[in-house]
């Protein structure tokens, strides 16, 4: 079988700092946080990151009827990627394009909407929160007729789906991929379940912005955001013959269990995905200069995935630099890993690196070479990739190399 070599062409992105992936990276160089306090009349304080979005760019009020915001964030998402890789559908085989998209919860809005609702539910109400609805609004938009999928694992739902896209690329089943997810959970109910579960942030009055402190001593969980990210993947060499921008390859991913438990990560489960990732990029840990980690910013989960990379790294952990950036997008569970890979993808390309912010004092038990602030230049930066490992003991990593 052929292998195609897999570029990335196109990157767009609805984030909560903005609809440019270029503002969205320098926004993070700074460490301007997106979290702020929310929903104030819930019984705990709150803090979210959330998208300023103008669904009158994208939508008359006639089509919105029954679409929720989630599908929205992942229609304008993808049409940025599309328009930045150079419109690739206008002289494509619609037959051979896919849309390959990550979601966690689906539509929250029509959910709570409906559950609040005294009886009165909109008939739209199905079709506007079951989970692939995203996908689906992505490919009508487009006129995709190859496949459509959803991958919904928790939050690696969206890294997942950027790699079976790329399988698809490489393997030549479809000619271009539109991959990447969208989440939209800011909403009372599912804020009040995930306070429930004692992992998000807690934050003094007016310090909502610094609220996520990953690898930090003193952090204490981390914060919701919402948006969406997709990149167009298309083979190498059909990139060059349509004269296509190349931000970077996506050489290698790797996928594995823990199989321990579902929520509490395992270093094991996760040093087999980084390990395959390695492996199927044919790279060594010392080539590899950058790590936009998972970093939840957990007491558990931060240490879990430090002792993962030092297992993986060994004496060559030193080398490897490493950042968090939910510290300034909140976590968007099934669009975080296509976010964190769109920012890993210009971290390379732009051989910057964004800094791991909030962290004053690093935890004993999570040392390692951290990204700061002052310190972004990566001048050798030849590959870099990206973590997400997600409840359910699923383990996601994405491997990229930069364009020749």
């Amino acid at each position: 079988m052929n292998h195609h070599e897999v570029a990335v062409t196109g990157l767009g992105v609805m984030a909560p700092h903005g609809d440019e992936p270029g503002a969205l990276f320098e926004a993070l160089l700074q460490a301007r946080s997106a979290i702020q306090p929310f929903f104030p009349e819930l019984p705990k304080p709150a803090a979210a990151a959330t998208v300023a979005f103008d669904e009158t760019r994208w939508f008359t009020k006639l089509q919105l009827a029954g679409v929720d915001r989630v599908s929205q964030l992942a229609v304008a998402a993808a049409d940025l990627a599309l328009r930045d890789a150079n419109q690739p559908l206008a002289d494509a085989d619609l037959e051979r394009v896919g849309v390959y998209a990550g979601c966690g919860m689906g539509g929250a809005a029509a959910l709570e909407a409906a559950y609040r609702g005294n009886g009165r539910v909109s008939p739209l109400t199905i079709p506007a929160f079951m989970p692939n609805a995203p996908a689906a609004h992505v490919a009508m938009r487009n006129g995709v007729l190859g496949p459509v999928l959803t991958y919904s694992v928790a939050c690696a739902s969206s890294s997942v789906a950027i790699a079976e896209a790329a399988k698809a690329i490489q393997r030549g089943e479809v000619d271009i991929a539109i991959a990447g997810g969208s989440e939209a959970l800011i909403v009372p109910g599912v804020v009040l379940a995930w306070q429930a579960m004692q992992t998000l942030a807690t934050f003094q009055p007016g310090e909502a912005a610094g609220a996520v402190r990953p690898f930090a001593s003193d952090r204490s969980g981390f914060a919701l955001g919402e948006g969406a990210a997709f990149l167009v993947l298309e083979s190498a060499e059909r990139a060059r013959r349509r004269g296509a921008r190349s931000y970077a390859t996506l050489a290698g991913w790797g996928l594995s269990s823990d199989a321990t438990h579902l929520t509490k990560p395992d270093a094991p489960g996760q040093a087999r995905a980084l390990r395959q990732a390695l492996r199927q990029a044919s790279l060594q840990p010392h080539d590899v200069g950058y790590c936009n980690a998972h970093g939840t910013a957990t007491r558990i989960g931060d240490v879990v995935e430090r002792n993962a990379l030092a297992e993986v790294w060994g004496d060559d952990f030193e080398g490897l630099r490493v950042s968090s950036t939910k510290a300034l997008h909140g976590h968007m569970l099934g669009a975080a890993g296509a976010i964190e890979a769109l920012i890993t993808v210009l971290a390379l390309h732009r051989r910057q690196l964004p800094p791991n912010a909030n962290c004053r004092e690093i935890d004993p038990a999570c040392r390692m070479n951290l990204v700061t602030q002052d310190d972004s230049a990566a001048p050798a930066l030849e590959a870099a990739m990206s973590n997400s490992f997600a409840f359910g003991g699923t383990n996601s990593v994405l491997l990229f190399r930069r364009a020749d």
